[in-house]
């Protein structure tokens, strides 16, 4: 076993034998394993709030909340989701740039703490309490983090957060609100970054525009949500996360932050999720063409859609086979060419052939094109 699977080739091939193909399977033992080794490492006073988008099987959800996580939720689905474990007030955030008054509604009753994206958010929360509400709000910082990145979209126009030069704006309108009080920043600025140094040059910039937002306008901030981003790697030559360095310099950026007293939040998903699937499938044939040498699977991007998105493929071997070095394209079984799952060096394969791709825990079945062309929905299998 390596880091990047969660399962030797005997439970692989158990797995597929006993549950058919394809299949997803989760890890209890090591989605534990990362949380506690996060948990470890943190400063007594950062709360992890596990990304729910992440994946959201209900196992994994109880298996982190038995452990104290807390939840970031970004739908209505989510919230009724996290709402079936049972929590205490407090354990629970919602974030989202497109809240609904129905969704708002069930995050009161549940008294989750909203991530404010905008005035709109305020005024209907406003709307909709009869009570003090504290509130975070989510600003889109102008410091550039990540540049460019597909998935936080850079500095540059974003439809998430209030835009940090519109900020005084706001709060000069939010002044006249009855119930809603901001009570805390939310800044999402990294994604699967794991270089620890670069991670928390991005945090102690949130902590500086917290100060100054202090400093300016008298907000008093008892929470500091530093978003996700904290990174795993998906191939063998990437290094992980240094989490005792990351941990240290927390503790260090609170230190030298002492006017914030009061809670840091990360809310870690592919951290934490990622390690602890494998995703099952079969060849069904192959194909020579042009050059290309195709191996095509059961399941394609409708299980597997981050390998489109993103560039880059899940790790994955030949069940059983050890180690090999011919070069074959990835592909599914949808009437269209966009199913591809990458590119692979892999031993000389057949029909039938067992692969797993590792780190599917995370972003694998709840985000791919589930329902096109209407193949069966693969099962996801809890280990414990």
């Amino acid at each position: 076993m390596t880091a990047l699977f969660a399962f030797d080739d005997a439970t692989c091939r158990h797995l597929a034998a006993t549950h058919g193909t394809p299949c997803f399977a989760y890890s209890g033992a090591v989605a534990a394993e990362q949380f506690q080794s996060l948990r470890a490492v943190l400063p007594p006073r950062v709360r992890l709030a596990y990304a729910v988008k992440a994946n959201p099987h209900p196992d994994l959800l109880a298996r982190f909340a038995a452990l104290g996580a807390s939840f970031d939720c970004a739908s209505i689905g989510e919230l009724e989701r996290v709402a079936a474990l049972q929590l205490p007030s407090g354990r629970t955030f919602f974030a989202g740039p497109g809240k609904r008054e129905e969704e708002l509604r069930k995050a009161l009753a549940m008294g989750v703490r909203v991530q404010a994206e905008g005035f709109e958010d305020l005024a209907r929360l406003d709307a909709l309490a009869d009570r003090g509400v504290a509130v975070n709000l989510r600003v889109h910082p102008a410091f550039e983090v990540e540049e460019g990145d597909r998935i936080i979209g850079g500095s540059g126009p974003s439809a998430f957060g209030v835009d940090e030069e519109a900020v005084p704006a706001l709060l000069q309108r939010a002044a006249g609100l009855r119930h809603v009080r901001i009570r805390g920043l939310h800044v999402f600025a990294a994604s699967n970054q794991r270089d620890a140094a670069k991670l928390l040059a991005i945090h102690g910039a949130v902590l500086d525009l917290a100060k100054r937002l202090r400093e300016a306008h008298g907000l008093a901030f008892e929470q500091i949500d530093l978003g996700g981003g904290l990174g795993i790697p998906y191939a063998p030559e990437e290094t992980p996360l240094d989490l005792e360095a990351f941990g240290h310099g927390l503790s260090d950026l609170l230190a030298g932050h002492p006017w914030f007293t009061g809670e840091l939040i990360l809310e870690p998903g592919r951290f934490l999720a990622g390690p602890c699937g494998v995703y099952l499938a079969r060849v069904v044939r192959l194909k020579d063409s042009r050059g290309t040498r195709f191996a095509i699977l059961e399941g394609g991007i409708n299980h597997l859609l981050r390998p489109l998105l993103t560039g880059q493929p899940f790790p994955v071997k030949a069940v059983g086979k050890g180690e090999g070095d011919l070069p074959y394209t990835l592909a599914g079984p949808l009437c269209t060419s966009l199913d591809r799952l990458g590119e692979a060096r892999l031993p000389e394969l057949a029909a039938g052939d067992l692969l797993a791709f590792g780190t599917t825990g995370a972003y694998g079945l709840n985000e791919g094109m589930t329902h096109f062309l209407s193949h069966p929905v693969p099962p996801e299998i809890w280990v414990d």
